[in-house]
């Protein structure tokens, strides 16, 4: 079996759950217990991993590592600011 239709597909399998972690944390419009802190260190394990990648010449983890910083940017853009936030106990 050729190695990089493994890493293919774990990489389909990683993206697809943060894509789905992604339309639940809009669908709940809650961003609670998402720490800014793993934003910033996703984003830049996700920036070391992509250069790695590009040095060793390995598309599946330059095109994964990616992939994974555009989901960390788009989860926290779509974060609802404190005020948008439903107050604990909330009914709505």
């Amino acid at each position: 079996m050729n190695p990089d239709l493994i890493g293919w597909a774990a990489s389909a399998i990683l993206l697809a759950t943060l894509v789905r972690q992604i339309r639940k944390q809009v669908a709940d419009g809650s961003g609670a217990g998402v720490s800014r802190w793993l934003f910033i260190g996703q984003s830049l394990a996700s920036l070391g991993f992509i250069v790695y990648s590009v040095l060793l010449d390995n598309w599946v983890f330059i095109v994964t590592n990616s992939c994974i910083l555009m989901t960390a940017i788009v989860g926290q853009c779509m974060r609802p600011k404190p005020e948008q936030q439903p107050a604990a106990g909330d009914a709505r």
